[in-house]
């Protein structure tokens, strides 16, 4: 089995997270122009199943960006591009995906959801993540970007945030960011795709398997966007992907947060669950705040830059 599989564990039960959509139908538009890279053999029809309120996809050949934007009175100017887990085997939208980006509206942050290619196709190495995955991170953050003027949003104020295996696609694509793991094609491939920031909520495959050493993909260095981590000691998937991340970046002098949490086990996203682990976005919401990303009142920032 891969180091990055099968790191996903459905809910059984649902539990409803406040919603804060504004009335607006969220955007959705293609990450690519065309077929995305490498996609020459297809893998069928897209997959979306849906479980006790929790809706899972995969087969995805063609990623998308949704576009969940905060109440105008609301709107700092903020985004955060959000990457489901799932193992890089599925993708968790319900409630590491929509869920998040209405936490992420309802603290004034657009919420951009991207349903990134899943699963590996039979080409690729079981032992390594699938870099058609980087490919849609990076070219989803050059998007953005290209669309900050249009989406009033502040063009260096745009993050990454994901879970699990999403989790490791963030840290990926923060320590990635002047490597781009495809041919330019256009434009908006010249916009910068390192993010501003970045938070990691139980990530796995940070780490080589069995070993305390960080996987090769992840290049920590003093370039890195600051960094805030999430984990429950009792998780399946080692907290140790989160502490021997954090201690590089602490050793190459990049802000960052870790909470360890003494319990919460693995994939309890926004749910509260009545155990440490459900504090996770109010600590995460007040490190966002003192790192200047979020203004430190609640009044929502003017206008962007």
């Amino acid at each position: 089995m891969s180091r990055l599989a099968a790191t996903w564990i459905p809910f059984a039960l649902l539990i409803v997270v406040p919603v804060a959509w504004t009335a607006e139908k969220p955007e959705v538009l293609d990450v690519w122009p065309g077929k995305a890279p490498g996609e020459n053999k297809p893998i069928g029809e897209e997959i979306v199943k849906e479980t006790k309120g929790n809706k899972s996809i995969t087969n995805v050949s063609k990623p998308t960006l949704t576009v969940y934007r905060p109440a105008k009175d609301k709107d700092t100017g903020v985004a955060a591009i959000v990457c489901p887990g799932g193992g890089y085997n599925v993708l968790a939208w319900t409630h590491e995906g929509e869920e998040v980006a209405a936490w992420l509206n309802s603290i004034g942050v657009t919420g951009i959801v991207l349903k990134y290619r899943v699963p590996r196709r039979p080409d690729q190495a079981k032992d390594k993540p699938p870099v058609g995955s980087l490919q849609d991170a990076q070219r989803a953050l050059s998007l953005v970007r290209a669309k900050a003027k249009e989406w009033q949003i502040n063009p260096k104020k745009i993050g990454i945030l994901g879970f699990s295996a999403g989790g490791h696609l963030s840290a990926w694509a923060s320590t990635q960011f002047d490597k781009r793991a495809y041919e330019t094609i256009d434009a908006i491939d010249k916009t910068d795709c390192r993010p501003d920031f970045a938070v990691m909520i139980y990530p796995g495959g940070v780490i080589q398997r069995g070993k305390e050493e960080l996987a090769e993909e992840i290049r920590v260095r003093k370039e890195c966007p600051p960094m805030f981590f999430a984990h429950a000691g009792d998780d399946r998937v080692s907290p140790e992907n989160s502490v021997r991340m954090y201690l590089a970046l602490k050793r190459a002098g990049v802000p960052a947060e870790l909470h360890v949490y003494s319990t919460g086990g693995h994939g309890f996203g926004l749910r509260p669950t009545g155990k440490p682990s459900s504090t996770w976005p109010k600590s995460c919401e007040a490190w966002l705040r003192v790192q200047g990303i979020l203004p430190k009142s609640d009044k929502a920032a003017s206008a962007t830059k």
